[in-house]
């Protein structure tokens, strides 16, 4: 018997239940859809395991999913999901693709397939209190202190050094934090965008991932230290995943940070933020010889391979991904992905630099798609682990995690 209910499972975030709901609305009201929406917000290991590892999304437990760009690849080759490539030569979401940036369509295209249509966006970047940056007072106490101009850091050791003067325990100011909770996916990101800033690699010249790098290990020491700069750094660190920095951030916490750009445009649409219309943001820092590269992961639609109402389910999806609902998804407080919405004026006006979006997808890298990532990201998480919790040698760290990766390798 043909189930009524149509099944989303959803990345558990406040913004992305709000928008679909409403959305699914709409399209119920445009169309005359009849079933019942059971939108299920899950937190990102349970999203994981119901969808790829329980075999949800290909057994027709869902009709859709949000799926991010780490487990697309694993989605793909699994067969989880459906191509689209035929549902969208017939009937293209408006403006495909040319309504969005190429940086946000390459990470569902397999082998001329296209498994997803793009959800949220928000590379990562530096999120800082412009009200402390261009105050007259912190400008001449700083220089007092420092003999420099106060600036917005290009550098990690800039932005250490700007992170202990403004780390005021006293006052539940502190200067920054990077979220260290190991959950395979924030400690995973650090390693990254601390490799790609100081020109590293993650692959070596024969494409085999190398975690033993001069770069990396330069990385990780600058990160070991930094954690443990009590004068600086947030106290529950190792306990924050972006989520929750973002929230300290938004409740007046911290000077700035490294997080995704969707935690900047936050603090401007949540109720309770304490810096509403005192946020901006740059380019992540460098190292000190390195570029300052953002990390580029998203958030798509797919369709599950088992689903009993594919059509319903893309006309959903496409419906879902339109100039209007893309805005209307950023306003709810997500980050929409297409550049009518990056460049609109209502958006702009609540949110002053989301135009910088364009921006900075200029300068972004991605993660590698390989099908077996997320055992790769538990090596690289651990290692970071190990950095952050012991004292041991940091080449040695390393390199046992890199005699892990090649066991990962050659199964």
């Amino acid at each position: 018997m043909k189930s009524n209910k149509f099944r989303i499972a959803v990345r558990k975030f406040d913004a992305f239940e709000s928008s679909i709901e409403k959305i699914w609305k709409l399209f119920c009201k445009k169309t005359g859809c009849k079933l019942e929406l059971e939108a299920v917000p899950l937190d990102l290991h349970p999203l994981y395991d119901t969808i790829l590892k329980e075999d949800g999304l290909k057994n027709g437990v869902w009709d859709v999913s949000l799926i991010n760009t780490d487990c697309i690849t694993e989605a793909f080759t699994s067969n989880s999901v459906e191509d689209l490539t035929s549902y969208i030569e017939k009937n293209p979401p408006e403006d495909f693709p040319n309504g969005w940036s190429r940086s946000l369509l390459y990470k569902q295209e397999f082998d001329d397939k296209i498994v997803g249509l793009p959800f949220h966006d928000g590379p990562e970047c530096l999120i800082y209190r412009k009200d402390l940056f261009e105050s007259i007072e912190e400008g001449v106490a700083y220089y007092r202190e420092y003999g420099k101009p106060l600036e917005i850091p290009k550098t990690w050791d800039d932005l250490m050094e700007v992170a202990e003067f403004f780390n005021r325990p006293e006052e539940n100011l502190y200067g920054t934090t990077f979220a260290a909770y190991p959950d395979g996916h924030n400690t995973v990101f650090d390693f990254c965008l601390q490799l790609w800033t100081r020109n590293g690699e993650l692959f070596d010249e024969d494409k085999k991932i190398k975690l033993n790098s001069v770069a990396a290990i330069e990385g990780m020491e600058f990160y070991r230290k930094a954690l443990k700069n009590t004068k600086a750094i947030h106290p529950d660190s190792c306990e924050f995943d972006s989520v929750k920095s973002g929230m300290a951030f938004a409740n007046g916490n911290l000077a700035m940070m490294v997080n995704w750009f969707g935690f900047a445009s936050m603090c401007e649409f949540l109720e309770d933020s304490k810096v509403k219309g005192n946020v901006d943001i740059a380019n992540v820092p460098a190292g000190p010889t390195g570029e300052g590269t953002s990390l580029n992961a998203y958030w798509m639609y797919v369709i599950g391979a088992g689903s009993k109402q594919k059509d319903v389910a893309y006309e959903f999806i496409k419906f879902a991904v339109n100039q209007a609902n893309d805005k209307l998804l950023t306003l709810e407080g997500a980050i929409g992905c297409r550049k009518s919405t990056w460049h609109d004026t209502d958006v702009n006006n609540e949110v002053p630099y989301y135009y910088k979006l364009e921006e900075l997808h200029k300068n972004t890298r991605s993660l590698p798609r390989k099908s077996n990532w997320s055992e790769i990201a538990d090596v690289i998480d651990q290692l970071v682990l190990e950095v952050i919790n012991t004292s041991k040698d940091i080449k040695t760290i390393l390199d046992k995690a890199q005699l892990e990766i090649d066991r990962v390798e050659n199964i």
